[in-house]
């Protein structure tokens, strides 16, 4: 099974995760879950995420989400695939050159990466994603077509992939998103 990095920071959506980490752990990966300036044990705060009728998304505190590994003991190149969830923490995450640095790696060595919702302000800010397909959250439409991505407006429930990328608008999309993510990984589930 693959070596898998999650790129995490303070309030994150919860369910983008928690539901990724765990799923992808219950089906037989090893996920690491980071933070710049954070160790293993240490913890993230998390925001829940709703659509409640607003012009946009409202939010409520979610989880500590309690961090496996030490963010300055990652080495990209010993990692299969990257999984970037949304909220607010991939605004300040593509801020740190080395959370560039990393995200770069498994985009030029087209490894697996998966991205939801504003997990697409940290791809654009890679400058990396020229030429690519992709979803967000549709308020990240303008950062993905300043990157010279193709944005795809889909339902908030769908996925897209684009050869080793794939994302997805919000949380809502976590079947669509996770199943073929899986695909990606080449991961076989037996009944």
């Amino acid at each position: 099974m693959s070596q898998i990095l999650m790129l995490c920071g303070d309030y994150a959506e919860d369910y983008e995760t928690m539901v990724p980490f765990q799923t992808l752990q219950a089906v037989g990966h090893t996920v690491h879950a980071v933070c710049p300036g954070k160790a293993a044990g240490d913890f993230v705060m998390t925001a829940i995420h709703d659509f409640e009728g607003q012009q946009t998304y409202s939010e409520k505190p979610g989880h500590r989400f309690t961090l496996n590994f030490s963010f300055s003991d990652v080495r990209a190149e010993r990692y299969d695939a990257l999984v970037i969830p949304g909220g607010r923490a991939p605004e300040y995450l593509r801020m740190n050159a080395e959370v560039i640095a990393i995200t770069r790696h498994f985009l030029d060595a087209a490894k697996p990466v998966a991205a939801v919702c504003h997990g697409a302000q940290l791809l654009a800010a890679t400058g990396r994603i020229r030429g690519r397909r992709l979803s967000a959250y549709p308020a990240c439409q303008v950062e993905v077509e300043l990157a010279g991505a193709e944005y795809a407006s889909i339902p908030v429930d769908q996925a897209i992939t684009d050869g080793n990328l794939v994302t997805a608008p919000a949380w809502p999309a976590h079947p669509a998103w996770l199943a073929q993510f899986l695909e990606v990984l080449g991961t076989r589930i037996a009944l």
